[in-house]
């Protein structure tokens, strides 16, 4: 082999969980990656062990994604979810009898929404060891991410901070995977040197930041982004590839725009009567996704055209056939040139293939198959493989940076999320405040003091000020913090004063039931 390719999949989604209603809308976000990407990719992982294809995937599932995944009550949910989609599946075969494009699309829906159902009950409804049987028979190398996937260059004047960020998710990995986790995902790629020191105290062996984090290092690395480099501190740190992000990224390049595709928008939730699909909305009040779509791009400002999934899988094949093409061309471009095999790194959303890319499953999977037997310059492994296989790199600091906007952290803080972090930074000191102070408390008290660290990590998700400033959901963003806050507020105060409210101490509990096992001594 030439060289390798590291395709590295990021599984996150923030906690939403409200046992105190029956049905809730933006749960509906974790029912939808289940359905559209999780599923997904767990039968692409079976397809693969079946058919004896070679490869690994690097896959980050952050803590507060695999509690939710195992959470009972939201299993639950989304088993009825699923039901509601099977059951709009059958009303829709019957209600397009006489629509030949929409009958066939329908009858698509309601076999794989059957197949998907199939795979869920499979595993228990248990993705999170469904993943793990993966990992522990080769094909799968699982890394972790910050707890709550806090962006965590903007809390790095609070040590403390960090370190339960980092050792809370460290703790978390082992409960749920039998090990220690190699690889960290860092939150949006956001990278600063203050984050180091925490990620070796957890053993974390590397991690991946933006092309320019790499290229910007000092001194300038010699391979660019197609070697890792070890920071100064011992830790590997490896470049996102632009090109091979561009192709899937870009707006105007990537294969997602293809107008052959299944278009997102467009679906049955807005188009047919309000009544009629009131059932399966998300919130029965409102108009909103179920997922049921029948259009396909078709581009221009004209009518859309009805979905062909003949030709989107045709097309999803043609991509990774170039896909392929173009990595082995890159990758033996680089051997003439380096003294070790390059390595491509190409990271993404795992959300990106099946929700947002509904053929992005069976772009992964034709890619993974042409790339197993249909070349030899280069090998799937992960970035842990590259470095058992290569120890020896230059020594070089990356750049401050992140894969948001403009390359750094405008996205997290600016005019419409700033007014989050003074209230994140007095609630981080008087959270190691109460760390020191209550040493070994009573048990009323130390369940206290974990709901209050809980309430800080939850606070701190990078997901709400994104959303604040994407502005999809930006009044529960905002309700989120606040909530948080007031809860850890009313926690701190209750502490200081040594008593408890044991029952609302309960509900709050309930609620936001989360890293059962949590160390408080670690913001100490």
């Amino acid at each position: 082999m030439q060289g390798y390719f590291a395709l590295i999949l990021h599984a996150h989604l923030p906690f939403v969980r409200h046992p105190e209603h029956e049905k809730f809308l933006e749960e509906s976000w974790l029912f939808e990656a289940v359905t559209e990407t999780y599923l997904p990719l767990l039968q692409v992982l079976e397809g693969w062990a079946r058919d004896g294809v070679t490869g690994r995937l690097t896959l980050s599932l952050s803590p507060t994604l695999c509690t939710m995944l195992t959470d009972p009550l939201l299993q639950g949910r989304y088993e009825r979810h699923l039901r509601g989609l099977i059951e709009l599946a059958e009303k829709e075969i019957r209600r397009t009898h006489w629509e030949r494009a929409f009958h066939e699309l329908a009858w698509m829906y309601h076999h794989r929404l059957t197949g998907l159902r199939d795979t869920w009950r499979a595993y228990d409804g248990n993705l999170v060891a469904a993943f793990r049987k993966f990992q522990d028979a080769g094909r799968l190398e699982i890394i972790t991410t910050a707890a709550t996937h806090a962006l965590l260059p903007l809390l790095g004047h609070h040590a403390p901070t960090l370190r339960a960020q980092i050792l809370t998710a460290r703790d978390h990995y082992r409960a749920w995977f039998g090990r220690d986790p190699r690889g960290f995902w860092l939150p949006e790629c956001a990278y600063a040197a203050a984050i180091e020191p925490f990620l070796q105290e957890a053993n974390i062996r590397w991690f991946v930041v933006d092309a320019h984090g790499l290229l910007h290092a000092e001194p300038r690395p010699r391979y660019g982004v197609f070697a890792p480099v070890f920071t100064p501190d011992g830790l590997a740190v490896f470049g996102r590839d632009p090109e091979s992000s561009r192709q899937v990224w870009s707006r105007h390049e990537g294969y997602p725009g293809d107008l052959r595709y299944r278009d997102f928008y467009r679906d049955i939730g807005f188009d047919l009567d309000f009544d009629y699909v009131r059932p399966y909305l998300p919130s029965p009040d409102h108009r909103g996704f179920t997922g049921l779509k029948y259009y396909r791009i078709t581009g221009g400002t004209g009518a859309k055209e009805p979905y062909q999934r003949a030709a989107a899988l045709q097309a999803a094949a043609e991509h990774a056939g170039h896909f392929l093409n173009a990595r082995v061309a890159q990758i033996q471009k680089l051997a003439r040139a380096m003294d070790r095999p390059p390595i491509i790194v190409a990271p993404y959303d795992a959300e990106l293939f099946g929700h947002w890319w509904y053929e992005g499953p069976e772009f992964l999977d034709y890619f993974v198959r042409k790339a197993a037997f249909d070349q030899n310059t280069f090998a799937l492994i992960t970035p842990d493989d590259y470095l058992r296989e290569h120890a020896t790199h230059q020594v070089a600091r990356p750049a401050p940076s992140s894969w948001g906007e403009e390359g750094y952290y405008r996205v997290w803080l600016n005019e419409t999320n700033a007014w989050i972090y003074p209230h994140l930074h007095a609630a981080q000191e008087r959270m190691t405040e109460l760390a020191r102070k209550f040493v070994d408390p009573p048990p009323l008290l130390e369940r206290a003091l974990k709901q209050a660290a809980r309430e800080v990590l939850l606070a701190q998700a990078s997901d709400w000020p994104f959303i604040l400033r994407t502005g999809t959901s930006p009044d529960y963003a905002r309700r989120r913090v606040k909530d948080h806050l007031v809860r850890f507020l009313t926690l701190y105060e209750q502490l200081r004063k040594r008593r408890v409210d044991a029952r609302w101490l309960r509900e709050v509990e309930q609620r936001d039931a989360i890293f059962p096992d949590i160390n408080v001594a670690y913001w100490a």
